[in-house]
């Protein structure tokens, strides 16, 4: 089982013995005592008390500025401190492989049984081929490790790849991480590819390396107890990706169903060239968000009629034969929010949709914008498309049969009263959270307004919206009735728990 280990970065000894006693709470299998954070650390007196203080496991690491740690000092007064945790019983040591040879004629050699030794690599610029991760692993085995650590750091999601590869063929324990907010998945996953720990923070005050995630991140949303070897990988695979709630959505109601998967967030740069590095089974569906919609339509392999005449996926399945299939549930779960928005629940349902004859503007005409305008086009309504691109609004309302404007058109856009208003753009969105496509004194022209946007709940638009008495249909709606869908086709045909997605969202959003 891969260990969960907290790394202690406090300045002062009262602190750190206080964030053991919270690791250990939390859920943690092992502290790590970072003595370079210290404060006028001294090793005789502090030492003792620091282990005395905890409860759980330690690894001592005393990381020097030359290998991205605090400690500016000489070695031989570092070698000191870490040989004397040895003798005072510590479970684990860390020392930089740069100096392992002279840190093993610094102790002759002589380590307690009890006590293994991490010897470590950090590499803050980059992660190499996986030929020289092989070869530094070989060099890390060489001096005499018992476990073998290397950090790296991911440009690029597809880097995570490469140590991964090299994890699963280690013949000795091997702690693999690749830091910064594209490299989480080799924290998530380290029990999937055989990691002996993955490291979980307290809280994002009390880091010790870029991208590392929370122990209750870890452990309540990732599961990482439950991931194993045959552990399906899913995703949401966007640019920027951290303020969705999908991972937590998806990943309790997999819990519930009790589906052997895990959903992550994948801050991906390229659709084609992610979706080509992990091609193994167990990378079985995805779903696709902000720009990827429709680079999508053209990484897959086939696609649900639906997807193919909107021109844009949000979710892509892996079959078992390797193929890639496309599909969207946006535009149901929009324009179904929409409808009922306008008539109330269950309009969705009518024989004749609430939104037959009305005339809609779409703000934006990227993945979402195509499957709302298309939708709203099967409904019958007269679709406007409104783009700050004008080229992508005509392109967009040609192929629907609608009206093309340009975003600043709307400010006096009014051919009629009981107009609906959607916006399928990101503005608005976390952390932008001041952007609106539309100047407020415009809102009055509509009788709805839907908001695609979800985080948060209540927009700028949908806020200025109801100030002015119209009538708003939060992003939410959309985010749940599209997430039911990606859900089915995630788990081979298992219905999605609808009132468990809509606690979650009610909790999280």
């Amino acid at each position: 089982m891969t260990l969960l280990c907290v790394p202690l970065v406090a300045r002062t000894v009262e602190e750190m013995v206080a964030d053991a006693a919270a690791a250990a709470a939390a859920g943690a299998d092992l502290v790590e005592i970072r003595l370079d954070f210290i404060q006028e650390f001294r090793p005789r007196e502090h030492l003792p008390q620091l282990l005395r203080g905890c409860t759980l496991p330690a690894l001592v690491t005393y990381r020097p500025t030359w290998e991205g740690g605090q400690y500016e000092g000489d070695d031989t007064t570092r070698f000191d401190t870490l040989r004397l945790a040895m003798e005072l019983g510590v479970d684990y040591v860390d020392v930089e492989l740069k100096v392992a040879d002279k840190f093993m004629s610094f102790i002759s050699g002589n380590k307690p049984d009890k006590c293994k030794l991490i010897v470590s690599s950090h590499n803050y610029e980059h992660t190499p081929s996986c030929e020289e991760l092989a070869n530094l692993v070989a060099r890390i085995q060489a001096v005499g490790a018992d476990i073998v650590k290397v950090a790296t750091t991911a440009k690029d999601i597809v880097d995570v790849s490469r140590m991964f590869q090299v994890m699963v063929h280690c013949q000795v324990p091997m702690i693999g991480l690749v830091m910064s907010e594209r490299g989480l998945m080799s924290r998530v996953l380290a029990s999937k590819f055989g990691g002996y720990l993955t490291f979980g923070i307290l809280n994002s005050a009390k880091t010790s390396a870029p991208g590392q995630p929370t122990v209750e991140e870890l452990l309540d949303v990732y599961n990482i107890r439950c991931i194993g070897p045959d552990t399906k990988v899913l995703g949401l695979i966007a640019n920027p990706v951290k303020q969705s709630k999908s991972p937590i959505l998806h990943n309790k109601c997999l819990q519930y169903v009790g589906y052997n998967a895990v959903y992550l967030p994948l801050l991906g740069d390229n659709l084609a060239s992610f979706l080509e590095t992990y091609s193994s089974p167990d990378f079985s569906g995805f779903s696709c968000s902000l720009p990827f919609k429709v680079d999508a339509v053209q990484c897959c392999n086939e696609h649900d009629p639906v997807a193919q005449s909107i021109g844009a996926i949000n979710t892509i399945i892996r079959r078992p034969d390797g193929k890639l299939v496309g599909y969207n549930t946006d535009y149901i779960g929009a324009i179904s929010a929409i409808e009922d928005g306008i008539g109330g629940p269950g309009s969705k349902d009518a024989a004749i949709s609430p939104l037959a004859g009305r005339l809609i503007v779409v703000v934006g005409a990227g993945g979402a914008g195509k499957a709302i305008a298309y939708g709203a086009k099967e409904k019958g309504a007269r679709v406007v498309v409104a783009n700050r691109t004008y080229e992508k609004a005509v392109s967009l309302a040609n192929a629907i049969g609608g009206q093309a404007l340009r975003l600043a058109d709307l400010e006096t856009f009014r051919p009629e009263e009981g107009m609906i208003l959607a916006n399928a753009t990101s503005l608005g969105m976390q952390p932008n959270i001041d952007g609106t496509p539309i100047p407020k004194k415009a809102l009055s022209f509509y009788d709805v307004v839907f908001d695609a946007v979800y985080a948060p709940k209540v927009t700028r638009l949908l806020r200025e919206a109801e100030e002015c008495g119209v009538k708003v249909v939060s992003g939410v709606e959309m985010f749940i009735r599209q997430a039911m869908g990606q859900f089915e086709h995630f788990t081979g045909g298992i219905e999605a728990p609808e009132s468990l997605m809509r606690e979650i969202a009610a909790k999280y959003t």
